[in-house]
């Protein structure tokens, strides 16, 4: 039986000093042993990835929580580190067992992030843990940048050395600088960390800005490895939110779930004055909502709709021969409009 060792210091590790035929000896070796046919893959002992909550985020997961600037992204990823640690059920979705959480923040000032993580706990104790980048700071006077190697294996090694299985990282601009956003090379840079801490099953939770267009700013390299991207999206009429947020949160890409577990959700996060607690509500939006509220917001091509929800431009079509069906949808050539009917 082919077996895949768990612990790291099981492993077999090359010869300091081994001379280039050693090494390649070492790796055909290596090779030999972790080659198998297909009928020998039900063999190979590697443990199965647990769920951390519902059935979208896994052990070892990349994703990504992206949108507009102000809109709510730390809101709802501080609520999900934090339901994370403290289990129970967060929407719909379920988390099997506490886990132990660091929320790594390069933006917010730490009295932000002190009063929104008192705000959304449910209990006084929870394994979620903060590296805040002003109490970095003024506790040691150094800067946090992900982007330093050195820095990238003392995080590893600390999430080991704590017993971290979900790490979350906000913001990807703070915390990376020096890297090119449009450059899909300087993700280089990032992405074999990315993979390390996968190995170890550690999930990775990014918190991302969208660009002017409205899709996840930066190089499109960042998606291939993600298990999921949810996108965030302002509320036709929301109005301005003064102590909290409202949006409209979607998978745009999902490989461990579908839709029908994983809807489109409408959030609010209220904090009224003089109470110690947010007020969380959601509620369930279909697709077919959503593509009237781009028809709402402006949007009139099949292509900018598609990809402004991630869809296909087929489903753009039949959700638009629906909306024609009933009365409040017009085609104007390649374009769709609003008849102005209810």
């Amino acid at each position: 039986m082919n077996t895949i060792l768990e612990s790291a210091e099981m492993r077999d590790v090359p010869e300091e000093g081994a001379t280039a035929p050693d090494l390649k000896a070492q790796w055909l070796d290596y090779l030999a042993r972790a080659t198998c046919p297909a009928n020998g893959l039900k063999d190979i002992a590697v443990p199965t990835r647990e769920v951390i909550l519902g059935d979208w985020l896994m052990q070892g997961d990349l994703g990504f929580i992206y949108g507009p600037r102000g809109l709510g992204k730390t809101w709802l990823a501080m609520l999900l580190a934090r339901r994370c640690a403290e289990g129970g059920m967060v929407a719909n979705w379920t988390t099997p067992k506490p886990r132990r959480v660091l929320y790594v923040d390069g933006e917010m000032p730490l009295d932000g992030i002190r009063a929104r993580d008192a705000a959304l706990a449910s209990g006084p104790d929870a394994p979620v843990f903060y590296l805040q980048h002003e109490a970095l700071f003024y506790t040691t006077g150094q800067v946090l940048n992900l982007t330093d190697l050195t820095v990238q294996a003392a995080l590893l090694a600390k999430c080991k050395q704590d017993g971290i299985e979900v790490l979350f990282l906000d913001n990807l601009s703070c915390l990376f600088a020096g890297i090119k956003e449009n450059d899909a090379n300087d993700w280089e840079k990032v992405l074999p960390w990315l993979l390390e801490l996968r190995r170890e099953r550690i999930a990775v939770v990014f918190i991302a800005h969208a660009g002017r267009n409205g899709l996840m700013r930066g190089t499109s390299r960042r998606e291939d490895a993600a298990f999921w991207i949810i996108h965030l999206a302002p509320v036709q009429d929301a109005g301005e939110v003064q102590t909290g947020a409202r949006f409209v949160a979607r998978f745009v890409k999902n490989r461990n779930a579908t839709e029908a577990t994983c809807p489109p959700m409408e959030w609010q996060f209220v904090k009224p004055d003089g109470e110690a607690l947010a007020r969380v509500t959601f509620k369930m939006v279909s697709t077919f909502q959503l593509f009237r509220q781009c028809l709402e917001d402006g949007l009139t091509g099949a292509t900018d709709i598609a990809d402004e929800m991630g869809i296909s431009k087929g489903q753009v079509s039949k959700m638009a021969k629906r909306g024609i069906k009933e009365g409040w949808l017009k085609k104007d050539g390649r374009d769709y409009g609003l008849t102005g009917q209810a």
